[in-house]
């Protein structure tokens, strides 16, 4: 088993791995430290203090704030809510839900039928990146991603002692 350096994982964050190496990386087992690597990486890059506890995106993480409270957190800074909360109730969305705003992002008789399909694009009201997208029916209610325990994957899964919490 290979055991990948900071700067690899680093380069691998950017898209700038060779491509040999992310194909064996993706093909080999992983080694054991590569979250905590990948966590360190992130935490550099971050403007803030919080913890990164685990990412959600490319830019939205869970972080353990100073107060010990666990939160969603923008890349940016943006909090939006507890961790335990679906945070896209406090994103600016904005809902493709006509056959000119689908065109905007397929080409002409090839976007779905917005009777039954749309698109929800969630962004943060701090810095307006896009976190994220679904394509639901238009009367479906706003999906929760899932709710990750926290405490079982730092114990079970990487053994690492579980992060404290405020309210716990």
């Amino acid at each position: 088993m290979s055991n990948y350096t900071k700067k690899q994982v680093a380069d691998l964050v950017d898209g700038r791995l060779d491509w040999d190496v992310v194909h064996r990386m993706l093909s080999s087992p992983k080694d054991a430290d590569r979250f905590v690597k990948f966590i360190a990486v992130l935490q550099e890059r971050a403007a803030w203090p919080d913890r990164i506890l685990l990412p959600l995106g490319p830019h939205l993480f869970i972080v353990q704030d100073q107060d010990k409270a666990w939160k969603i957190k923008c890349g940016c800074g943006h909090v939006f809510c507890d961790h335990d909360r679906n945070w896209k109730l406090e994103a600016l969305v904005h809902v493709r839900e006509t056959v000119e705003a689908m065109n905007e992002v397929y080409p002409k008789l090839m976007a779905p039928d917005p009777s039954w399909q749309v698109y929800r694009e969630y962004c943060c009201p701090s810095c307006g990146v896009l976190l994220d997208v679904e394509a639901p029916t238009p009367w479906y209610p706003v999906l929760h991603d899932f709710e990750p325990d926290i405490p079982t994957f730092y114990k079970d899964w990487l053994g690492l002692d579980v992060p404290e919490r405020a309210g716990a």
